[in-house]
């Protein structure tokens, strides 16, 4: 495979454009890992036309290869928000076949150690995520939709789960809940539940949300800090001038709820303004707690 791959990348490693390139061989326990080629070609650039680049490739022993080249300005998006876990997980795994001022290796590091501030504005952009899916998966219960209750309800347990993770210092892995089996058990154990247990669907989410309630509740501050030490900046907060902060907009769509549900926690409390119109208030936000 390295005859076929050589000629792929050797060709860019000369330009200043090229910031890193990395080998991912195929898993044969796994062969989705890279969505079924022998290997994958990742390719890091400064810039380019198009964020992403994808070609195939396949020589006369019928191997086959897929060539990524990502700008790096995605990657930093993708790992930053993880809406792309499977690139993350080659950045993560892959053999460094060339790296520009050991540019790929510092990412690889800052991965492996998670600053701080990464793991901030990951946790309450899953916060944020597990708030939305877990408060219109009640909704859907209370209305008696449970199929629709238990699709979102599956959805926030992903989120505390990955919340759980990065809480711990450690990056979400395409298998988290392999991660969360050994970092917290209990999360592991409603998400097992849900899916094997014997009781009828309806009683499965309602156990599902009286035991997930405190594990939810007791993540608000450290899971909201992001946008809470945030709204510190200032005395009072319109939603556009939240929803159109720079670092706000990573989790924007899912901030109404996130800000109603904190209001419902008192950690932030409604400033009404007067109107022109007689009876009619503007609605601002203010962190109640220092």
């Amino acid at each position: 495979m390295e005859d076929l791959l050589r000629p792929l990348y050797q060709e860019r490693t000369s330009q200043q454009n090229t910031l890193g390139v990395l080998a991912i061989q195929k898993n044969e326990q796994n062969r989705a890992f890279t969505e079924n080629f022998d290997s994958i070609l990742l390719i890091i650039v400064k810039e380019a036309e198009e964020a992403v680049f994808i070609k195939h490739y396949g020589d006369w022993n019928e191997e086959t290869a897929s060539m990524y080249i990502i700008t790096e300005a995605q990657l930093k998006e993708w790992l930053l928000l993880g809406t792309n876990r499977k690139v993350i997980e080659w950045l993560y795994h892959g053999r460094i076949l060339f790296d520009r001022n050991e540019y790929v290796q510092e990412l690889k590091t800052e991965m492996r150690d998670f600053p701080f501030y990464g793991r901030k504005i990951k946790m309450t952009i899953e916060f944020a995520k597990l708030i939305k899916r877990y408060t219109d998966g009640k909704a859907f219960f209370n209305d008696a939709h449970f199929l629709d209750a238990y699709n979102h309800v599956l959805h926030s347990l992903h989120h505390l789960a990955r919340l759980s993770v990065i809480e711990n210092g450690l990056y979400p892995e395409l298998t988290v809940w392999n991660q969360v089996r050994h970092i917290e058990p209990g999360i592991y154990k409603l998400y097992e539940e849900l899916l094997t247990s014997d009781e009828n669907l309806q009683k499965r989410l309602e156990l599902l949300f009286l035991a997930s309630e405190f594990l939810i509740h007791s993540r608000t501050e450290r899971g909201a800090d992001h946008l809470l030490t945030l709204m510190k900046e200032k005395e009072w907060w319109s939603i556009s001038e939240l929803l159109n902060h720079e670092e706000v907009r990573h989790y924007a769509v899912d901030l109404v709820t996130l800000i109603e549900y904190l209001i419902d926690r008192q950690l932030v409390r409604v400033v009404s303004v007067q109107t022109k119109g007689q009876g009619i208030f503007h609605r601002y936000y203010h962190v109640t707690k220092d």
